[in-house]
């Protein structure tokens, strides 16, 4: 159990790209290019490293919910051979089979958190906010697609560039002060990718055969993850 629950949700290369951005940001603010900016939604940039830091390493951690139980029989595929060529068959097997369903800490328990916190800090961010985030989960949600062992897999640069956009377009047409173009970006960057990819599409979990879902793990992560990058350098 404990192997199936604490497990990187990328491979060792994007992982150590994801923590190269992050220092790539890391140096961006000590630069103190953002300090301000930070400053003014009540983060210091030494906070904001904190949280981008343990969402990276939170992302191996996973929190089990429930078990779900495979509602369809599983088709596999097998080879015959005949005369020297390979055919595959569909083969139908009727087994008992169950995915465990977890939510990661790095890609959803600490974003959701933070996310909630700034909201209840700035509640005047709250209209823009929902805009952002239901603009990032309807994009989401129209991409997400449901992998056979895996689980939902979304385009990483998706929701943080749809969260980017939607962040800039209602700071400079919607009205919203550019003071929290910042808060804007990463709440609708990350609860916009759970939403979409993984939230709404729980239904499509228990038939794709793999053995852990994680809700903000692997498929979402990267996605959440650089919102919280790029929601930075949007200051």
């Amino acid at each position: 159990m404990g192997n199936r629950l604490v497990y990187s949700p990328v491979s060792l290369l994007f992982m150590l790209l994801l923590a190269f951005l992050l220092f790539a940001v890391v140096g961006f603010l000590f630069l103190d290019l953002a300090r301000t900016a930070f400053t003014k939604i009540g983060f210091s940039w030494g906070q904001a490293l904190l949280v981008l830091l343990a969402s990276l390493l939170g992302s191996s951690i996973n929190i089990p919910l429930t078990n779900l139980q495979c509602s369809t029989p599983l088709v596999r595929e097998r080879q015959i051979r005949a005369f020297g060529i390979a055919y595959r068959v569909p083969v139908v097997e009727v087994v008992s089979c169950h995915t465990l369903l977890a939510v990661n800490v790095g890609g959803a328990l600490i974003p959701a958190l933070i996310s909630i916190a700034l909201i209840h800090r700035f509640p005047e961010s709250l209209s823009y906010a929902l805009i952002g985030i239901a603009f990032v989960t309807i994009l989401t949600n129209l991409v997400a697609k449901p992998v056979k062992g895996l689980g939902i897999v979304t385009p990483a640069l998706l929701p943080p560039l749809a969260a980017a956009i939607a962040a800039i377009l209602l700071v400079y047409f919607g009205g919203a002060p550019h003071d929290l173009i910042f808060l804007i970006a990463y709440v609708s960057g990350t609860l916009g990718a759970l939403i979409g990819a993984d939230i709404l599409n729980l239904h499509k979990i228990r038939d794709l055969g793999a053995p852990v879902a994680s809700i903000g793990g692997a498929g979402t992560f990267d996605g959440v993850f650089l919102s919280g990058l790029i929601a930075v350098l949007l200051l």
